[in-house]
């Protein structure tokens, strides 16, 4: 599936308004549109504040060891909600100029501007929410010990934003990180789709979507 941005809209065309006249306008609402970025401060204040309450809400659910493997498994559902998510949602190719639209502004408006520092990571209008929503539904099927799986998951997205906002802003430094980051960009500047994890990325293996050097060889990454 190609990433194509739609036909234009009402509310998609750029902002000349103020610094950066690079950046894709959304909405026509300030309001709107300003809930539709996150600075890297704001982020971090932000879940320093969520992670320890959600440590709190699931302390004392079960004894030590479970209290670990739960928070594993929180982390291992991430991995797969992840790699879902972008291959699946993300990527979604609707026919209709609505759909197109709102593939647009989930993540198509990414791929445009993959350098805007206020959109590399999830804006709280929707990690907040969704998490909130995702939280609600773990304690619902598993009570306390819901929160422990919950701590897990979070954990993993916001280790996700992180190292998808260090790919596209950072100067990466290590093995490690210099490997996301190419797999990553690969994913953005390849000559097909595919390389959709972001922190586990051998899921890309599993599921048939890693690209190769070969296949990806127009990449324009600054390693």
């Amino acid at each position: 599936m190609s990433m194509r941005r739609p036909a234009r809209r009402p509310g998609l065309e750029r902002d000349t308004g103020g610094v950066r006249s690079q950046r894709v306008r959304l909405f026509r609402s300030d309001l709107l549109e300003h809930m539709t970025m996150i600075s890297p401060r704001s982020f971090a204040l932000i879940w320093a504040v969520l992670i320890p309450f959600i440590a709190w809400m699931g302390w004392g659910a079960v004894d030590a060891g479970t209290w670990i493997g739960l928070v594993l498994l929180g982390l291992l559902t991430w991995s797969i909600f992840e790699y879902a998510m972008h291959r699946f949602i993300f990527h979604w190719e609707l026919r209709s100029e609505l759909g197109r639209w709102w593939t647009f502004v989930i993540h198509g408006n990414h791929h445009h501007d993959p350098n805007d520092s206020h959109r590399s990571l999830m804006p709280p209008i929707v990690s907040v929410t969704w998490g909130g929503a995702i939280w609600a539904a773990l304690v619902l099927l598993a009570r306390q010990p819901g929160s422990v799986v919950f701590l897990g998951f979070i954990i993993g997205y916001v280790t996700y934003d992180g190292i998808h906002y260090a790919c596209h802003q950072l100067p990466v430094r290590g093995p490690l990180m210099r490997k996301l980051r190419r797999h990553h960009l690969r994913h953005h500047f390849g000559r097909q789709e595919g390389n959709y994890a972001i922190t586990a990325i051998f899921w890309d293996r599993v599921f048939g979507s890693h690209l190769s050097s070969k296949a990806s060889s127009s990449i324009r990454a600054r390693d």
